[in-house]
């Protein structure tokens, strides 16, 4: 049969329609995806059958996560594409999901785009301050995204701003924080120049002051902060201006120099060098190449949090669900984390998950990658990425998920996890965490040994909720496995 499905830019209202399709066997080819009129039913014309007899379509959770993450990406053939891999995984064509098929290929491009808007627009959204006479909400801000990331942004700032009311507008829509409770809109404004904000004039006095440009470098500047953003940025007015009269401060100096050289005038050599010596460009987690792993990997994938959570859990290295989707935790050891830590009290939306080692090693095994211990070389190369991050949140409680982590955190290649289960140190200022990796509960033989295990996991885990409370005793930056103190 031909169907004509119409509706909104809703993965909801896609979900819906694909099921009912999917149970009347209509192939993608015989799909024409409208946008929704005012009005209407959702099909076009009745189907001569009906789906409610049929089965109900059962997906994991991953490629569930791909394509509503997909559905966010702006393109007028989504919603067909999305139903063309969901078709081909219901006829068992499972790699329609893998980085080396031409529709995995462009699924995972269209998740990469989306959650790299959703990052830039964490980054460059500017709240601007409104006169508290004008009542709520109290501060309002214009961003014009380039997939429809709004909701989970506004999730997340939600989160971040407590009780304080907020606006975010873009050209499609906006979102509503009331303090409590987020309210989706339509788009109330033309633009950011709708926002009147008296206190930005100080802001601009500020950034002026701060400015420095002999530490700017203008390509790379353009190059991290495309020239797409600066139009709705504050400074963005200001910012080539400012370069352009540091460059003329330049000229200003060398015809200084020049009038130095004179008869009778004493002049001290200095080289621009050695006042500020040129720095290598800052390498991103993407572009490591400090191991061979990067070569057989699909991504690196970064750690995952708030940057202020006072609870970090360190795992091995991404699996290969992670690998594709770019995520960790978010395979089968990820599930059963997820369910000790709500066994436990936790909630994973206020801890900072990551792993010792970036990329997925793993050997051949007919069509699966399996998974391959990484070697101590190779978690060496990786430590400067975990370094960095433990430097910047600055947890309170590092909880080491297996032997591997274990070895990362404390430095020590030949720490031994087994003596350390259920006994806490404190290392470099902060408590130091062992459990068994979720993947070993997996992996255990017998129902006993996976009961024990899983119970140690949700035991340590309540441990580090409960160091929270416990002071610290300063201990010293480098302090060894050995000289590490017990709890």
């Amino acid at each position: 049969m031909n169907a004509v499905v119409r509706l909104a830019q809703s993965f909801d209202e896609w979900r819906a329609a694909a099921r009912e399709l999917i149970a009347l066997k209509v192939p993608p080819a015989n799909v024409a995806w409208l946008a929704q009129p005012d009005g209407g039913d959702l099909f076009s014309s009745p189907p001569e059958a009906t789906a409610t007899d049929a089965p109900m379509l059962r997906l994991p959770r991953q490629l569930v996560e791909l394509l509503q993450a997909a559905a966010c990406f702006s393109a007028p053939d989504r919603w067909a594409f999305l139903y063309q891999v969901l078709w081909r995984w219901q006829l068992g064509q499972h790699d329609v999901v893998s980085p080396a098929d031409a529709d995995g290929a462009r699924l995972h491009a269209m998740v990469k785009a989306v959650h790299r808007e959703e990052h830039d627009m964490h980054a460059y959204v500017r709240f601007r301050e409104r006169d508290e006479a004008q009542g709520a909400p109290r501060f309002v801000a214009w961003y014009e995204p380039v997939h429809e990331v709004l909701p989970q942004v506004a999730r997340h700032f939600a989160r971040r701003m407590g009780s304080i009311s907020w606006m975010i507008a873009t050209p499609g829509a906006s979102m509503l924080w009331d303090g409590a409770t987020l309210h989706a809109g339509p788009a109330l404004l033309r633009g950011a120049a709708d926002i009147d904000d008296a206190g930005e004039a100080l802001w601009l006095t500020y950034y002026r002051s701060i400015f420095n440009p002999a530490r700017v470098n203008a390509d790379l500047l353009h190059s991290h902060i495309p020239a797409r953003f600066w139009k709705n940025l504050p400074e963005g007015a200001i910012v080539p201006a400012m370069l352009s009269g540091a460059a003329n401060g330049e000229r200003r100096t060398g015809q200084t120099a020049s009038v130095g050289q004179r008869q009778g005038a004493a002049m001290i050599q200095i080289k621009s060098e050695r006042a500020q010596p040129a720095r290598a460009t800052a390498t991103t987690l993407d572009q490591c190449r400090r191991c061979e792993l990067w070569k057989s990997a699909t991504q690196a994938v970064p750690g995952i949090g708030p940057h202020t959570a006072r609870i970090m859990l360190v795992g091995e290295q991404p699996g290969d669900q992670e690998d594709l989707a770019g995520l960790p935790f978010v395979g089968p050891a990820g599930a059963l984390l997820d369910q000790a830590m709500q066994e436990a009290g936790m909630a994973r939306d206020s801890i900072y998950l990551t792993n010792a080692v970036k990329h997925f090693k793993w050997e051949p095994r007919g069509k699966r990658r399996l998974h391959k211990t990484p070697a101590q070389r190779e978690i060496l190369a990786c430590h400067g990425w975990l370094e960095e991050e433990i430097e910047r949140g600055k947890p309170q409680v590092i909880v080491a998920l297996g032997s591997t982590a274990l070895k990362a955190v404390l430095q020590d290649g030949a720490a031994s996890m087994t003596p350390l289960i259920g006994t806490p140190i404190e290392h470099d200022g902060r408590w130091v965490v062992t459990v068994y990796h979720p993947s070993y509960v997996l992996r255990a033989r017998d129902e006993e040994s996976r009961r024990q295990a899983y119970a140690a996991i949700v035991d340590g885990l309540r441990q580090a909720l409960r160091l929270l409370q416990e002071p610290h005793h300063g201990v010293a930056a480098g302090t060894s496995c050995a000289s590490s103190r017990r709890a």
